[in-house]
């Protein structure tokens, strides 16, 4: 990832939030039939010495199941809120245009989780984590085993050691304080959750800055 210095966020904690809070996110593998790419929500855990891990399942119909077959190096890509930048939010106005964004790309070799107890315990661990902020009464546990099985054979869980991590906030670092206020005025204003959630970041850091 194109990587100006005033950009890097390289705070693990502050990674991994991100990673948890946008965990809805791509895979990409590049094999003999190409690259994909598959939208999947993933579980991190911490580590106490290394980046972290990923878990996630697919279909095994997918083309990417071969690409883990045949052990292919895998790159996730969680992408966090972005917005539209004006030049007309800044004091100096004599530039142009950009966007500010948060993403953070995380690589590594997948290994395959294809025993069923190991998917079981994958899907109930999913399940978990975003069926209970949303109060569903429906309990993955209650499902007849006879009824699981069957799908737990069309599907493969995989697992990430992650070998690397880079994270790229770009919320105008690069700027005065003051543009940067300008843009966060203008964001606040705009209505929109997105560019509030930008918004908030961009403060974070100026608060950060002026303490």
């Amino acid at each position: 990832m194109y990587m100006p210095p005033p950009y890097a966020e390289n705070d693990l904690a502050t990674l991994h939030a991100g990673m948890r809070e946008w965990s809805f996110a791509t895979l990409v593998t590049s094999g003999a039939a190409g690259v994909h790419a598959s939208h999947l929500p993933f579980l991190l855990d911490a580590q106490d010495d290394g980046l972290g891990v990923l878990t996630t399942h697919l279909s095994k119909k997918n083309a990417q199941y071969q690409d883990l077959r045949d052990g292919c190096e895998a790159l996730v890509i969680f992408q966090g809120p972005h917005a539209y930048v004006s030049p007309s939010w800044y004091v100096r106005q004599s530039t142009f245009p950009t966007w500010n964004y948060c993403a953070i790309h995380a690589g590594g070799r997948p290994q395959l989780i294809e025993e069923h107890e190991a998917l079981h315990a994958v899907l109930r661990r999913r399940v978990a984590l975003y069926e209970t902020p949303v109060k569903g009464a429906w309990d993955f546990d209650a499902m007849p085993l006879a009824f699981v099985a069957p799908r737990l054979d069309m599907i493969a869980a995989m697992r990430i050691p992650l070998s690397t991590l880079e994270g790229k906030f770009k919320l105008n670092q690069d700027r005065s304080v003051e543009d940067r206020l300008g843009v966060i005025a203008a964001l606040e204003a705009n209505g929109d959750a997105q560019a509030a959630r930008v918004a908030r970041l961009m403060r974070s850091g100026i608060n950060a800055i002026t303490q």
